[in-house]
């Protein structure tokens, strides 16, 4: 979730603390994610709609990084894509500047920039998001709310055992752990992230760039083109009841939680064709 200040309680709904937000089809009692023998995710595609949905989402991307304005200006569209990116997850968090004049360096609002840093730092943070999950974490917290809070609660989760145990069994995940298709894995890190609030500040802010992070990491979207902050903003209020029935913890909750994540994706490739286009006509 994100922190109150940042993100007024009616935009994204907080879960209730008593019953963990595990996706339903990985049971916490099977031990802690990413330690299963097989594929801990797999289920996950055989939920109603989810399997139509990531290959949806992947024809999306496929179209988006065949466009051949990327072969000339493909830097131009990444920086793009960060910058729409940033604006639609700063709005997220609720705090809804322009693009024209965040394109204009025009606002100072610390949730902006803190947003802002966090998309242009996914590309350098693509190899420790692989194989050191949570140091990555902790620079996005860096990163998101530099301008939120004090030095000493920079990349420091909140010290509750709770969080420490669903933290690292997502860090197994990520490292290796899964090998599910990104957009999957991509959705479970943003959900997981939101419902924890792991760091107590901007965590919204980080939960969208560790998603966006994890398409990068799993070859989805290696070139960062892709705008599904754009996606989810444009179903905002999707976005906040499909992420409460995430965290319910129902297979029906999850469900809507992954085909929402997946059609974000397929709209930020869209965003992303617009940018193209866009750059084509000069």
């Amino acid at each position: 979730m994100l922190a109150a200040a940042a993100c007024p309680a009616h935009h994204i709904p907080r879960p209730s603390s008593a019953r963990p937000a595990y996706p339903a089809q990985v049971p916490a009692a099977a031990g802690p994610l990413g330690t299963h023998d097989t594929e801990p995710l797999a289920p996950l595609l055989e939920l109603p709609g989810v399997g139509e949905a990531a290959a949806s989402a992947r024809a999306s991307i496929d179209r988006l990084l065949a466009h051949r304005v990327l072969r000339s200006q493909g830097h131009a569209v990444t920086a793009e894509s960060a910058l729409r990116g940033a604006r639609a997850s700063a709005a997220l968090a609720g705090v809804d500047v322009s693009l024209a004049a965040l394109r204009a360096g025009g606002s100072t609002d610390p949730v902006v920039q803190g947003a802002l840093r966090s998309c242009l730092g996914v590309g350098e943070l693509v190899d420790t998001w692989r194989r050191a999950p949570l140091q990555a974490l902790a620079r996005l917290h860096v990163l998101a709310a530099a301008d939120l809070v004090p030095a000493d609660r920079l990349g420091r989760p909140v010290g509750r055992p709770d969080v420490a145990a669903r933290l690292d069994g997502l860090a197994g995940l990520v490292a290796g752990g899964s090998q599910a298709a990104a957009v999957v894995l991509a959705a479970v890190v943003h959900g997981e992230l939101l419902a924890l609030r792991p760091f107590g500040s901007a965590d919204g802010i980080v939960a969208r760039a560790a998603a966006r992070l994890t398409t990068v990491s799993r070859g989805l979207d290696p070139r960062m083109v892709g705008v599904p902050e754009v996606g989810h903003l444009e179903r905002r209020a999707e976005y906040a009841s499909t992420l409460a029935a995430y965290a319910g913890g129902t297979p029906d909750g999850v469900a809507s939680w992954l085909r929402h994540c997946c059609s974000a994706i397929a709209l930020g490739a869209q965003e992303g064709l617009a940018v193209c286009e866009a750059l084509l006509r000069g």
